[in-house]
């Protein structure tokens, strides 16, 4: 079997039970370390362990290395935020880079330099650019009002100066101290201009009225459009203001009220002809800044579009080379310094492959001696790996969310695959309803390969990544829709008339009393007439509820069969004679009765009531049936059973423990043990419930049987009546169907009016789409994984193993930095 497995590329896909694994040591010479690590994480079948655990990660050997990777890789982050600002995307090319990561480093630092330089230069100019529009603004609005302004500002000096001749109180606060003790020197009149934010214009204002109690003039110009800042780069609202004052206190004052208001001040002429002058200049240097900052971004665009066509391959590249060093950093470094020790688990089908990796790297390392391959023999419990291909992936990813399967027990996903979408439909079934699920579910398939290549939504991703679970919904949806005969709630005569017919004319529709079998059976499904008659609801309740109990006995059956398959792979006896055998009694001496008695009650066509009939089992087993007696020594059959099922509580809770305590104590008078092969000693605890070899604690093993004897006893009453969920289900998904059809489009069909017509359709297809394909979906999806993840796995399933995550490139794709 195993040379059967190793022949083709594609190994056969067992899904029943995990695959073997083995621990596996490598011995790994330190000059072909880092090819070898490359070549498997290529082939992706080994699962490194961790071997450095007490070690920090800067205590690990390859610190450095990585350090230098995680510099790198912050390189191409910068790179990646440039590209994104520019607007320049990656470019998926098909050639592979190779190129020695020395090169690459250096490359990169080169670029990340004259990246960072052009930036430095583009911001200059850009700030410098700025500014000058500032100016620009400034000197053709304040030269507007600047005369007018400077002519009042002496008129009002005049009249200061005419005051100072008496002997006034009113002297102005601006007044210099120069002036103060030779009254003959005259006031230096100044100014200042330059831009205010507008939101801050009137408080700027007021600061300046009072730090020098009103001896200034200020005048504002509103700017029309925005201004870009050249401190913060971003656009802001502005006002030019000119501010004229008296004396060098007054000035220093001012020049702190801008600098804290964030006002740019820029320098001004008095006369008109140099200001015409200035504005000229400036315009001259706004064209030639202009045309080096457009220089400029064409280089730098030039420059990210030389980095985009690389940076994918850089960035993987990059990725590889931090998850070798990282890989390497988990393997153990020998006392001699010349050789890494490594250990993993790995499949045993990949021996073969895995070495051959070995053999490889040793040949391109130019390696003298070869990297040593040996299996380990070990009690730890192996992890858990299944291959599936990309439509048993997601039945498999429905059981890991419960849980993952323990190493080699069975694995419910094989089942899931059929009676998971089956349970589903019994709570869906119709077949109009199908037809929608499934053109959907062929839509997502037919742009597989695109929505697989893109990053995708957290509802999108979910629902496409079960697209094949969807499918085969849809398709058993179909089936039961059939066999229930309702396409949007109508039935139709597809598989050839209705068996009944009207006994006379007083019978004109279905509706009515009167109907008589004149045809043979119905062949497929239930039969038209019964939609709409007045014994619909009874029939179809009855029906529903019966094959809800039979189809839950049926797969509680299937979950107890399993743990016996469970018991004997793993050589557990007791669990066969003590678990499997009592349960298996116990369940079928009552419910699989019932089913048995429904199966009989259909095929004879019976009124008797199963109700009374499993009550007064229990209440009073000797009585007689009387009318509710379905077939001949029925009561004698109800006492072995009933008496079966007694027995059956005892033989699961009372021996097993007992036994377990019998078999450790003969462990313990054992002096040596044998010595096991390779294959026994990766297989698990035969005995699941002997804790291993440590301390037996009998109270322990007591109360844990005795609380799974209980759950199941129990379990198997709440179990069954909790798959009565599929005759609700169903039976609401039939009437809010046929609630929608009647009251919606049948009632907008009866007003002959086409407005209405049309919103009574729009309203149905949206109810439909809404209520009954979404929501029911939804809603049956979550009662389906209920009855598999609670009632049937709870039978035989543990989940308490942990998955095989084997070093792998190809995953290196999902990760984000």
């Amino acid at each position: 079997m195993g040379d059967a497995r190793r022949a083709g590329c594609c190994p056969p896909v067992d899904l029943f039970r995990s695959e073997p694994m083995q621990l596996v040591q490598l011995i790994i010479p330190m000059e072909s370390a880092h090819l070898t690590v490359s070549y498997l994480g290529d082939l992706g079948l080994l699962q490194f362990k961790d071997l450095n655990v007490e070690k920090s990660p800067f205590q690990r050997t390859y610190a450095s290395q990585l350090k230098r990777c995680g510099e790198m890789a912050r390189k191409l982050r910068y790179f990646k935020e440039q590209m994104f600002k520019a607007g320049v995307s990656p470019t998926t090319l098909d050639t592979d880079v190779d190129e020695n990561m020395d090169d690459l480093e250096v490359k990169l630092a080169e670029l990340e330099a004259e990246l960072t330089e052009m930036n430095a230069n583009g911001e200059k100019l850009q700030r410098s650019y700025n500014e000058l529009v500032e100016y620009k603004l400034v000197l053709q609005k304040a030269s507007e009002f600047f005369h007018s302004a400077q002519n009042r500002a002496l008129e009002q000096q005049r009249e200061i100066e005419s005051h100072q001749s008496g002997e006034s109180m009113e002297t102005p606060l601006l007044q210099d101290q120069e002036m103060s003790t030779d009254p003959s020197k005259q006031v230096k009149l100044g100014f200042l201009a330059g831009l205010v934010p507008r939101e801050r214009s009137m408080a700027f204002e007021r600061i300046l009225f009072r730090a020098t109690r009103g001896n200034v003039f200020l005048r504002q110009v509103i700017v029309e459009d925005p201004v870009t800042d050249p401190v913060s780069g971003e656009k802001i609202e502005k006002n030019v203001f000119l501010v004229f004052y008296a004396g060098e206190r007054a000035k220093s004052k001012i020049l702190k009220i801008c600098d804290a208001f964030g006002a740019n001040r820029y320098p001004f002429a008095e006369e008109s002809g140099k200001q015409v002058q200035m504005i000229a200049e400036v315009s001259a240097r706004l064209s030639e800044l202009k045309t080096t900052i457009d220089t400029g971004l064409l280089h730098q665009g030039n420059l990210l579009q030389i980095i985009g066509d690389q940076f994918n391959q850089w960035n993987l590249l990059v990725r590889k080379e931090k998850s070798i060093y990282h890989t390497l950093n988990m393997l153990s470094l020998d006392v001699t310094k010349k050789c890494l020790v490594a250990e993993g688990w790995s499949p045993v089908f990949a021996t073969k492959q895995i070495q051959d990796a070995l053999e490889r790297a040793a040949y391109d390392s130019n390696s003298q001696v070869g990297t040593i391959f040996q299996v380990l023999h070990s009690r730890e419990l192996p992890p858990t790996y299944f291959r599936t291909n990309k439509f048993t992936s997601s039945f498999q990813s429905i059981v890991d969310a419960y849980g993952v399967a323990k190493y080699q027990e069975a694995n419910p996903a094989v089942y899931t695959i059929i009676t998971f979408p089956f349970l589903f439909a019994v709570m869906f079934g119709d077949w109009g309803h199908g037809i929608c699920l499934l053109l959907a579910t062929l839509y997502l398939l037919i742009r597989e390969k695109k929505y697989s290549s893109q990053k995708l939504g957290d509802i999108m991703e979910m629902t496409f990544g079960g697209r094949y679970v969807i499918l085969m919904m849809a398709l058993f949806s179909i089936f039961t829709g059939l066999i229930y005969n309702e396409f949007f709630s109508v039935p139709f005569e597809l598989f050839g008339p209705s068996a009944y017919a009207c006994r006379d004319f007083s019978c004109r529709d279905a509706t009515s009393a009167g109907l008589i079998k004149a045809r043979p059976t119905y062949p497929f499904g239930v039969d038209p007439a019964w939609h709409g008659s007045r014994s619909e609801l009874p029939f179809l309740n009855s029906l529903k509820m019966k094959m809800s109990i039979l189809l839950g006995v049926a797969q509680m059956n299937l979950g107890i069969i399993i743990s016996f398959f469970n018991a004997k792979f793993f050589g557990n006896a007791l669990n066969v004679w003590f678990q499997f055998i009592p349960e298996i009694i116990f369940l079928n001496s009552l419910f699989g009765y019932l089913s048995l008695l429904i199966v009989v009650k259909w095929c004879t066509g019976s009124k008797a009531d199963l109700y009374h009939v499993m009550i007064y089992m229990f209440l009073s087993p000797t009585d007689d049936l009387g009318e509710n007696q379905l077939f001949p020594g029925q009561k004698t059959l109800q006492l072995v059973l009933l008496l079966l099922a007694l027995v059956s509580v005892p033989w699961m809770l009372i021996p097993k423990p007992f036994l377990l305590k019998k078999q450790h104590d003969r462990h313990q008078g054992e002096s040596y043990a044998p010595l096991q092969s390779t294959e026994e000693s990766l297989l698990v605890e035969p005995n699941h419930d002997s804790h291993g070899h440590e301390e037996f604690e009998f109270s322990e093993v007591f109360v844990h049987q005795l609380i799974h004897t209980i759950e199941f006893v129990l379990g198997a009453v709440s179990n069954t009546a909790s798959y009565l969920r599929l005759w609700a289900l169903s039976l609401a998904h039939s009437e809010l169907s046929t609630v929608f059809y009647e009251k919606v489009l049948l009632l907008a069909w009866g007003y002959n009016n086409v407005i209405i017509l049309i919103v009574g359709f729009i309203v149905f297809v949206f109810a439909t789409v809404g209520v009954l394909l979404v929501m029911e979906t939804l809603s049956a999806f979550l009662h389906a994984l209920r009855l598999h993840w609670v009632e049937f796995q709870n039978k035989f399933y543990e989940g308490d193993g942990y998955s095989f995550h084997p070093y792998s490139f190809a995953l290196l794709d999902d990760e984000d930095e």
